[in-house]
């Protein structure tokens, strides 16, 4: 059986893209973060009128998971742990995992290595343990240090 009339077609190659256009999405995001955090560090949220008040902390005085989330990230801002810790613990948490997660996507994307985060189920479920007891126990006389 003779071969095919024409040569197969295979489509060209891509073009590796350059480092800064590699970097442009992690440097993107980095500067939406720092813009929030700036904006956040000059309109202090412990001075009423400026943030609205948390929904659920107002109709039913039961502290959210994100309740003193901007006094948190005010005073990382202004770098006083203390102080961040205080308001919220958990959102401190949050800004490292995220800050470490935003390096290590840098660092691939800079070396050309597509970032990947595969979390299985049972890690979300975790996650999503964690936030409901810290939720439910920063409600409860015991858990008053986790209140902000």
């Amino acid at each position: 059986m003779p071969g095919p009339p024409y040569p197969p077609h295979f489509p060209p190659a891509p073009v590796p893209a350059s480092r800064v256009r590699r970097l442009a999405t992690p440097v993107a995001v980095l500067a939406v973060v720092v813009g929030a955090f700036g904006y956040v560090g000059t309109v202090d949220p412990n001075e009423p009128g400026h943030y609205p008040l948390c929904p659920l902390l107002r109709f039913t005085g039961i502290y959210c998971p994100g309740c003193g989330g901007l006094r948190s990230a005010h005073a990382v801002a202004h770098g006083d742990l203390a102080a961040a810790l205080g308001s919220n613990a958990l959102a401190v948490v949050g800004y490292a995992t995220f800050a470490v997660l935003w390096t290590l996507w840098t660092v691939r994307a800079a070396r050309g290595r597509p970032m990947s985060l595969a979390v299985r189920p049972a890690v979300w479920w975790g996650i999503g343990a964690v936030v409901l007891a810290f939720s439910v126990v920063r409600n409860l006389p015991f858990g008053s240090v986790l209140a902000p």
